[in-house]
């Protein structure tokens, strides 16, 4: 500098030597950086930016990216919530977000994703630096979500944000019962506790004063409201609890009908009986049940069917028995109800008396849904009532919902045998012969046999058996048992992936004993099952829901055509839904028989359905009774012995009256678990009909949706779409017909679905949130009906 200073000093041109250095220099730094501009990026390939953009500030720089939340806490759920990454350079530019930029939002709850729905630039160009994230949330509590750009996070991140529970929802709240009916006692207060639930199911706080917002409405068999009855419960909030207690006195005996409202609607449970009992009459049948013979009788009138007469109803835990009278004294048998949730006593009044309360007396019908109802006339109609109703709360455990039936499912279970051991048990079987040598080795096991720890081992393999070897002979013998090529079980039609039922037309190797034994297996996967932990075992099948239902003793019915039958559902069965019977052409009039054909295509058989069935054509009038009376032959009556055959085998572990708590569906989740549904493998395999910008945000909120849904979620839209909740062995990919998404030509309506096809139809919708709540209110509402069709 000094030797500078001087040259210019004794230069006669200062002024030229002060502008021509500054040009040299500037010259010379301009050239410096661009060559660093330019050389630096192919100089260090793995480098982000040039030493320019480091320079100038002109890059993307996480730190510097904010998160503008679009609430405030705490937040209720259920709502679709939306925040905002607005994104900077290190100048504090806004900066154009990208695909490139890999911007990614992770949010969880516990160890449960929340899957996010990322929109950038929003479609305007002035807010090209905005990056919209929207999301649902459905459980109540701390949510951490963590925003990175390139891996490196944003400004404060990761946050933690807090959702609560909204308001009280009627349909999602429950009251604590275990039945339809309730035995109460005449001048003793009784509490009832109900669980104020949100409309996701998450515990709601009550109001401050739950009497302003819950209610009771009490009402005699002849349907009077007894107002002052009713207002004389009392309602009080546990806040530890987080549930109310109403408190209620029957001043008298009597049967009334209860229902419960929060803000005039009712509660999902919240309708019941109440049988209310006098003291004396409650110590009876206190010693009743307490009694060893468990046999209680009653005599009654039995109106209906057949002419009136005088019976005798015999009661022990696991039926009801209808007897008559043969030379008047001696007792026959007319039929029989097992004590299950599926048989109803249906009170009437007598002779229109109020409730039927100043003598106890009254009528009551007695109906399972299987067999013909009965009508009775009995003194003591509310005695029987209340024993029928305590032994079926022994059966039957505690409230109605899938979880705690099969909690009771299991502990009974561990009771009835815990008399037998679980001692290890060595079982040697050959894997090229599985179902043979494995039929042969259990030959001759009892019960106690059966509740033992099978140490399996594969003859010619050294494998030592700490649980893996056992499970893998589960896995195989279910699998093989109930293989469609096996031909012990096989689908009504040819698809790979259709739901199996017992072949009636089996091959001659195959005996009734290997349905007893395929019994026997599922029998020994509940017990496994109810053990617990590394015990437990699930059935890999795919079984038809008729046969489902006569496990559980329930009668079949020409609807079960649509998921076990989907082509006789079609060509058949839809078409005389569908058709004007009375005005058909003479050739195509239709008879109560049925035909049946062999695989060839030949008419083997003939079945008059009905006596001279022949000759009796079927009217518009009898087109139902036409179907079901189809469907009992071609469900049930074909396969009864192959069918009792394998109930033999499951009732030798599983007692016939657990079973009978579930229903068909409850049953396929309890013997098959929930099935692993996985959402990309659902989405790898679907197929997306429909087109537009709209249809295709609408399929991308339904699979976020998805990713979103717990297991038993995903599980029950499988089953509302397919008819089943479990996959083929090979998953989405072997499903056939493929899952289908196509739109519906509504809008805003529930989700319907075509479980012939696989096929869920989507109405347009104007939100996220609007999706999920049709998408849970459709697969928890509708999925056990067939009305959608």
């Amino acid at each position: 500098m000094e030797l500078w200073s001087t040259v210019v000093k004794n230069s006669k041109h200062q002024d030229a030597w002060t502008w021509g250095g500054m040009l040299i220099v500037s010259v010379s730094v301009c050239g410096l950086v661009t060559l660093a501009a330019m050389t630096q990026p192919s100089l260090a390939p793995e480098a982000k930016h040039s030493l320019l953009q480091y320079v100038t500030g002109k890059y993307l720089h996480p730190p510097s990216c904010r998160v503008e939340w679009g609430w405030e806490e705490p937040q209720v759920v259920g709502e679709t919530m939306c925040f905002t990454v607005l994104c900077y350079q290190r100048n504090g530019q806004p900066y154009p977000i990208c695909d490139t930029d890999e911007l990614a939002v992770s949010i969880s709850h516990g160890t449960r994703k929340v899957q996010a729905v990322i929109e950038l630039g929003c479609g305007d160009p002035a807010q090209a630096n905005v990056a919209r994230v929207q999301f649902t949330v459905r459980t109540a509590g701390v949510y951490l979500i963590s925003v990175t750009i390139g891996g490196a996070g944003v400004c404060d991140s990761p946050y933690r944000k807090w959702f609560v529970a909204g308001r009280v929802e009627a349909r999602r709240s429950r009251v604590r019962r275990p039945l339809a009916a309730l035995v109460w006692t005449a001048r003793s207060p009784r509490a009832l506790h109900i669980h104020p639930r949100d409309r996701y199911d998450n515990p709601a706080p009550a109001p401050p004063q739950p009497h302003a917002g819950f209610s009771i409405k009490i009402n005699t068999l002849t349907g009077e409201l007894d107002e002052k009855l009713s207002s004389s419960a009392v309602f009080q909030y546990d806040s530890v609890n987080q549930r109310v207690t109403m408190t209620l006195c029957f001043p008298n005996a009597g049967v009334y009908k209860a229902a419960i409202y929060y803000e005039d609607v009712l509660l999902h449970n919240g309708q019941f009986d109440c049988i209310v009992l006098t003291p004396s009459d409650a110590a009876t049948v206190q010693r009743n049940l307490s009694s060893r013979r468990h046999n209680i009788t009653f005599e009654a009138r039995l109106l209906s069917p057949g002419r009136p007469r005088r019976v005798l109803c015999c009661l022990n835990p696991k039926q009801l028995i209808v007897k008559d009278y043969m030379f008047k004294f001696i007792p026959k048998r007319i039929t029989s109800f097992r004590l299950c949730p599926s048989t109803k006593l249906i009170m009437e009044p007598a002779g229109g008396a109020a409730g039927g309360a100043a003598e106890g007396g009254g009528e009551v019908c007695v109906e399972d849904g299987v067999q013909e109802a009965v009508r009775l006339q009995c003194a003591q109609r509310d005695l029987l009532a209340a024993c029928f109703t305590h032994l079926l709360l022994d059966n039957c455990g505690g409230e109605d919902s899938f979880k705690n039936k099969q909690e009771f499912f299991y502990s009974e279970m561990r009771k009835a045998h815990s008399k037998h051991p679980h001692d290890k048990l060595s079982l040697r079987v050959t894997r090229a012969d599985l179902i043979r040598s494995s039929l042969k080795a259990t030959k001759h096991f009892t019960v106690a046999d059966w509740c033992k720890n099978f140490d399996v081992s594969f003859q010619g393999e050294q494998g030592v058996d700490w649980g893996g070897v056992r499970r893998e002979w589960f896995t195989q013998v279910c699998a093989q048992l109930f293989d469609a090529r096996r031909a012990l079980f096989v689908p009504f039609s040819d698809a790979p992936a259709a739901l199996v039922h017992p072949n009636p037309a089996r091959p001659p190797h195959l005996k009734l004993k290997h349905f007893e034994f395929a019994g026997k297996m599922v029998g020994k996967c509940l017990y496994e099952s109810a053990l617990g932990g590394s015990y437990r075992q699930l059935v890999r099948a795919r079984l038809t829901r008729s046969f489902r239902a006569q496990l559980i003793g329930l009668r079949v019915h020409y609807k079960y055509f649509e998921q076990d039958d989907p082509e006789l559902y079609l060509s058949k069965i839809k078409y005389i839904l569908e058709t004007d019977l009375d005005a058909a052409e003479p050739e195509l009039e239709l008879y109560f028989v049925e035909e049946e054909y062999d695989g060839a295509g030949q008419l083997v058989n003939t079945c008059e359905l009905v006596p001279d069935g022949a000759r009796t054509r079927v009217r518009n009038s009898t087109k139902l009774q036409y179907l079901d009376l189809v469907a009992q032959r071609r469900l049930a009556a074909r396969t009864r012995a192959e069918t009792d055959a394998f109930l033999r085998g499951l009732t030798l572990l599983v007692p016939d009256n657990l079973l009978a708590i579930f229903d068909e569906n409850e049953l396929e989740l309890l013997v098959c678990g929930t099935g692993e549904a996985c959402a990309a493998d659902w989405r790898a395999h679907a197929l997306v009909c429909g087109a537009g910008r709209d249809w295709e945000r609408l399929v991308g909120w339904f699979w976020a949706a998805l990713s979103n849904f717990s297991t038993e979620e995903r599980a029950r839209l499988l089953q509302f779409t397919t008819g089943c909740s479990q996959l083929p062995p090979g998953g989405f990919q072997e499903l056939n017909p493929r899952f289908q998404l196509s739109p519906a030509p509504t809008s805003g309506a529930l989700p319907t679905a075509h479980t012939c096809f696989n096929q869920l139809c989507l109405p347009h919708y104007d939100s996220y949130e609007q999706l999920v709540r049709a998408l849970l209110w459709a697969i928890n509402e509708g999925g056990e009906g067939f009305g959608m069709i």
